[in-house]
């Protein structure tokens, strides 16, 4: 190997790595809650389909984003160089996170599980409180005035009309 492969290598392990969160929460912990994973209903289906679907092109919208314009990842331990306030994240602030906060509830249709979907209203308040907590003071430091003047342009959680457009 030389320098450059190497460099590649731990590259797309990073990328890989930053993995682990999605699908510990989409799939690891839903299949534990609702280990009697049953399909029913064509209506139940076809919605829960539609929330999971428009929730995992969210999920790989934001991951791409992430990589190409951050230069980071999702990830607490490998976060981005530069704040993303475009595309998606110049309508919410989180879209990340809404995107499997739909995948989950569409799980919870899908399965007609009710404990499926009180693990998505916790997912949700446990990331509203870190975000409050821990991402957006550290955001602000990171960012500075930056962040500070997005954040007061963009919603958290229910994503604006229109994009904000910085400057």
């Amino acid at each position: 190997f030389d320098g450059a492969q190497v460099y590649k290598l731990m590259k797309m392990l990073r990328h890989s790595l930053s993995f682990i969160l999605p699908i510990t929460v989409l799939i690891v912990v839903p299949y534990f809650i609702e280990n009697d994973f049953r399909l029913t209903g064509i209506w139940s289906t076809l919605s829960g389909s539609i929330f999971i679907g428009i929730g995992l092109m969210i999920i790989i919208l934001t991951f791409r984003m992430f990589i190409q314009i951050g230069k980071g990842t999702l990830a607490p331990w490998d976060p981005t160089k530069k704040l993303i306030i475009s595309s998606l994240y110049a309508y919410v602030r989180n879209p990340m996170i809404l995107g499997v906060l739909l995948s989950l509830l569409g799980e919870a249709i899908l399965f007609r599980s009710t404990a499926i979907g009180v693990w998505a209203f916790l997912f949700f308040l446990i990331n509203t409180v870190y975000f409050k907590l821990s991402e957006e003071p550290g955001l602000a430091r990171r960012f500075g005035e930056e962040y500070l003047l997005y954040k007061e342009n963009v919603p958290m959680w229910l994503p604006r009309r229109k994009p904000w457009k910085h400057g």
